[in-house]
């Protein structure tokens, strides 16, 4: 994985195919490559370094062409090497010699214009190691580590000039996941592209036709898109498109799907006064929950969709599926659910889910939490659950036309807008904003939401901008803690009961983009374990909202100082918690009640940040990463 753009034209469009690269960069990559058709061959630069870089030697070669397609990789199968990038070539059975195209991009690069087929590759084919053997014994010679040569070379085997027959020959055979685009020397004005469990748009455009990954990377190219369904192949040609799908038989008939007007605002990845994006998208946190907010006049059921209230009134209980900083959100809610609507919730790692024996019970609401609506694992424990008999499904999704929202049968779409930061943060607390909505409508249905409290949640939600404006205010402070974290190499964080996900979340983004190992634990268990790791050289980062569990905090906080431990607690200002030797302290603007994760993490996010920053990491792009897993 990560990201595909592929293009058939009458012009050149290895500028849109760079373009599109570069709007697909936020998802994370460690390698990029283009291959176009001309001349009568198939060339391609691959690079290790990032597109800008791509881009520039591409222009000093002077390279044009109207057929192409392009890839940024997140290593899976193979280190992050040139050999190893996208596109992957086909030049046939025993034959050595591959065009490789402009040399100056590829270590050893040849000449020798010979490929027949160029692929590039989203997903993991899981039998990649049968097939790769069999394809050897054939005379099929591997340059790469990846799986995706793997199904360069299948196609070539069956390609007898026709790339779409060879390519529906090939898919039978593969298991696992896969995103695809092709192309041949021999047909120079086609592309042919699949998707199996992972995601692939067209965009239809005059006299020209392309492929994406994302909607996103065809922003100002053409806003008519189609939204490839499982198991669709679609054939690319001049002011043509034809989509087929295997039946019941395994035969290929062609298929309808709707064209869609979709607005890819490419101004989101404007970086403005910010110096990275992260810190801009911590910034729009306050217009985020506006908007993710706006219109909502009352609780109702049916702001998750048609049909939520006979939905809400069937279940008896609510499994939650999530996967890293979403199933931090899933834990928060599951204390406002229990607490507030009265309905019990447990919260399942979507990865660890659909491996495990469950129990299954069709009275549960099914909600999965997804910034992107493509993470593979939370859509296969998706699955996995409708297989066992619950067909309640929700989704709390940022992406309105995404895979999620298309396989749930109710969603909330939240309004985060375009996150390009891999570490996510507006995504986060639009997520907790859309699951505290839906704990409020199941309490509504339960009978156990009055009028009164009805208009003192929705008074407190519609003050959530401001009150994240003040505690964004708070980043002077936090930007000199973040000089002392910067020196250290561990640090432990802690919260109780509700705050114990927040704290958890923290501990994610501080490791995520500052590479300092962080562990989160509910206060409580520090003298089950982690109290061993405490020194002079430890920092814990606690969170003290003033909630019924205070006092008890405040005993951990004295363990920790006990043992010589440096304390850093974002604290609300009516806790009676003091700064002094050990123990440095930021007061909150406010104590929010239930609503206070979301305020509580936002420093949280900014002192991740900033300890980044000082230590010179590649914040919006960490490494080992990407924004959106589409792999398991």
């Amino acid at each position: 994985m990560c990201g595909i753009v592929g293009a058939v034209s009458n012009r050149n469009i290895v500028p849109i195919l760079l373009e599109g690269l570069k709007r697909l960069e936020y998802r994370g990559y460690d390698s990029c490559g283009v291959a176009v058709h001309q001349g009568g061959a198939l060339r391609r630069a691959r690079s290790t370094s990032r597109v800008a870089e791509l881009e520039a030697n591409i222009a000093a070669d002077g390279v044009a062409s109207g057929t192409g397609i392009a890839h940024t990789r997140w290593a899976t199968h193979g280190a992050p090497a040139v050999h190893n990038a996208h596109p992957h070539f086909s030049a046939g059975a025993n034959i050595d010699a591959m065009a490789t195209g402009f040399g100056s991009l590829e270590a050893g690069g040849a000449t020798t214009p010979v490929a027949r087929i160029g692929l590039v590759h989203n997903g993991i084919i899981e039998n990649h190691d049968e097939l790769r053997a069999e394809l050897r014994e054939r005379g099929y010679v591997f340059t790469s580590q990846t799986d995706t040569e793997v199904i360069a070379h299948l196609v070539h085997s069956f390609y007898d000039g026709d790339l779409l027959d060879a390519v529906q020959r090939a898919l039978p055979l593969l298991k696992g996941a896969y995103a695809i685009a092709v192309f041949a020397r021999d047909e120079p004005n086609r592309v042919v592209g699949a998707r199996q469990g992972s995601p692939l748009v067209l965009g239809v455009g005059p006299g020209e036709n392309f492929l994406a990954s994302d909607a996103m990377a065809l922003a100002g190219v053409t806003d008519q898109i189609v939204y490839l369904e499982e198991g669709d192949v679609v054939d690319l040609q001049l002011g043509k498109v034809w989509i087929s799908a295997a039946d019941a038989q395994g035969r290929y008939q062609p298929v309808q799907r709707p064209v869609r007007t979709v607005t890819a605002h490419s101004g989101a990845a404007e970086l403005g006064p910010y110096r990275h994006y992260m810190q801009k998208e911590i910034f729009e946190q306050p217009r985020a929950l506006a908007d993710t907010l706006e219109g909502v006049e009352g609780i109702s059921p049916e702001l998750f969709g048609d049909g939520a209230y006979r939905v809400f009134k069937d279940v008896d209980r609510v499994l939650i599926l999530a996967c890293g900083t979403s199933s931090y959100a899933g834990m928060a809610a599951k204390y406002w659910m229990e607490s507030i609507a009265g309905i019990p919730t447990s919260v399942e790692i979507a990865s660890e889910y659909r491996y495990r024996d469950s129990v299954p019970d069709p009275k549960t609401l099914v909600v999965t939490i997804t910034q992107s609506g493509e993470t593979a694992d939370t859509l296969a424990a998706l699955k996995h659950a409708r297989s066992l008999g619950m067909e309640h499904t929700l989704t709390i999704c940022n992406v309105s036309t995404s895979a999620m929202v298309r396989e749930c049968k109710l969603a909330y779409i939240t309004r985060a807008g375009v996150e390009i930061g891999v570490a996510s943060t507006k995504a986060f607390t639009t997520q907790l904003a859309g699951l505290y909505l839906l704990t409020l409508a199941l309490a509504l249905v339960r009978g156990r939401l009055s009028e009164q409290q009805e208009a003192a949640e929705l008074k407190a939600l519609r003050h959530l901008p401001v009150a994240l404006q003040a505690v964004l205010a708070l980043e002077p402070q936090i930007i000199a803690w973040s000089e002392d974290f910067a020196r250290k190499e561990n640090a432990l964080f802690l919260g109780r009961g509700l705050h114990y996900p927040i704290a958890l979340e923290g501990a994610l983004k501080l490791k995520e983009i500052s590479y300092i190992h962080a562990e989160a634990y509910p206060a409580g268990e520090l003298k089950h374990g982690p109290l061993a790791l405490v020194t002079d050289q430890m920092p814990v980062v606690t969170v003290a909202p003033n909630d019924a569990l205070l006092e008890k905090l405040k005993s951990n906080l004295q363990e920790v100082r006990a043992r010589g431990g440096q304390l850093y607690v974002f604290a609300d200002s009516d806790t009676h918690i003091s700064s002094e030797p050990g123990v440095h302290v930021i007061r909150m603007p406010e104590h929010y009640g239930a609503l206070s994760p979301l305020l509580h993490v936002v420093p949280l996010q900014l002192l991740a940040y900033h300890t980044a920053c000082a230590r010179g990491t590649d914040v919006d792009k960490p490494r080992n990463l990407a924004k959106s897993v589409t792999v398991e």
